[in-house]
């Protein structure tokens, strides 16, 4: 069966080349439109510049599952300039290999990654932001109030934690602002593209273009198989780094973005039947039957009650997803009872 292959025949070299170079043209094509295309093209340059951001979260994702090198900070300096302004590396890291934990996929709890709320919390909250939620849970809206909503949940969390004297935290964004230091003088000063206006569409373009795959990325389902999608093509899926293929990723997290395709098309009904048909042609299917219409509904579907205090969850990882050393499980504390 396709999910019990590990990924290791594909982990490939110790320097996987093709993930170096990407991340070199990101680099690269982000440069050249800030300083040669913005001045005379702004519009040609913001479109470039988009999808630079938006291939750089991909290239993110790939760097925290141990690519391109073996070796973890390797991986983080090749791409360790946050384009993306918002979200630190090492924040990313952490609660990512949180969210590859299948069986508590969607749990607003236990997941990072969830949109859903459970009932009390949904109850809790003022009428307008219900609203705004369901209106995040369409297509449309997650493309257009997605990333806003995203950024400001995300930022008000980690506040909360700086705050609360978490040192991890207040590390990752220390080396966060060490990167900043770098983007925004060449964005404000080199560019010449004024801070606002590069949050405003460079970064809000390019955390939209992310948001059509993640939105329909993860759904309830009693099997965690069921859980998470495969959709087979997209012009997009470049930008995705193969991401589309989602569950394929999440049964061989390690493997390479660009050896994904050829791992699908192997067994292409197996993984079908695996996560129960949750499997879409393209995102045009998803924007026809969901732009205007809620996919899912916010609360979710069975986590109703309040957690018992002390039930977090770490999930079992492996060394090779964390620091790119190997690829011993690292033990796991239970969940205190």
């Amino acid at each position: 069966m396709a999910g019990r292959d590990t990924g290791r025949r594909g982990r490939g070299p110790g320097v996987e080349w093709p993930t170096v170079a990407l991340i070199a043209a990101c680099y690269g094509a982000w440069l050249a439109a800030g300083l040669f295309l913005y001045p005379s093209w702004p519009i040609a340059a913001f479109v470039i510049l988009a999808l630079s951001v938006a291939l750089h979260s991909s290239l993110i994702h790939e760097a925290l599952h141990g690519h391109p090198t073996r070796t973890g900070w390797v991986n983080e300096v090749l791409v360790g300039l946050p384009l993306g302004l918002v979200y630190p590396y090492r924040r990313y890291k952490t609660l990512h290999l949180q969210h590859h934990a299948d069986e508590r996929l969607t749990d607003p709890f236990e997941d990072p990654e969830s949109y859903y709320k459970a009932r009390w919390q949904h109850e809790a909250m003022p009428g307008w932001l219900q609203g705004l939620l369901r209106i995040n849970n369409t297509m449309v809206g997650r493309l257009i109030v997605g990333p806003p909503l995203a950024t400001i949940g995300f930022l008000t969390s980690e506040a909360r934690l700086i705050a609360a004297g978490d040192k991890a935290v207040r590390l990752a964004w220390l080396h966060h602002a060490a990167g900043l230091a770098i983007v925004l003088p060449v964005v404000i000063v080199a560019f010449g593209v004024p801070l606002w206006l590069y949050v405003l569409v460079p970064v809000w373009a390019g955390q939209s273009i992310i948001a059509v795959r993640t939105y329909a990325e993860h759904q309830w389902s009693e099997r965690p198989d069921g859980r998470t999608i495969i959709v087979e093509r997209s012009p997009l899926s470049f930008f995705f780094l193969n991401n589309n293929l989602h569950l394929v990723h999440h049964k061989l997290p390690t493997v390479a973005w660009y050896r994904l395709p050829a791992r699908f098309r192997e067994k292409r009904d197996e993984w079908a039947a695996m996560n129960g048909g949750y499997v879409y042609p393209n995102y045009l299917a998803l924007l026809r039957s969901y732009a205007f219409r809620a996919k899912e509904p916010v609360v979710h579907p069975v986590l109703r009650q309040r957690p018992e205090p002390g039930r977090a969850f770490r999930p079992r990882v492996r060394q090779h997803n964390v620091g790119g050393l190997g690829s011993a499980p690292v033990p796991a504390e239970p969940p205190k009872e």
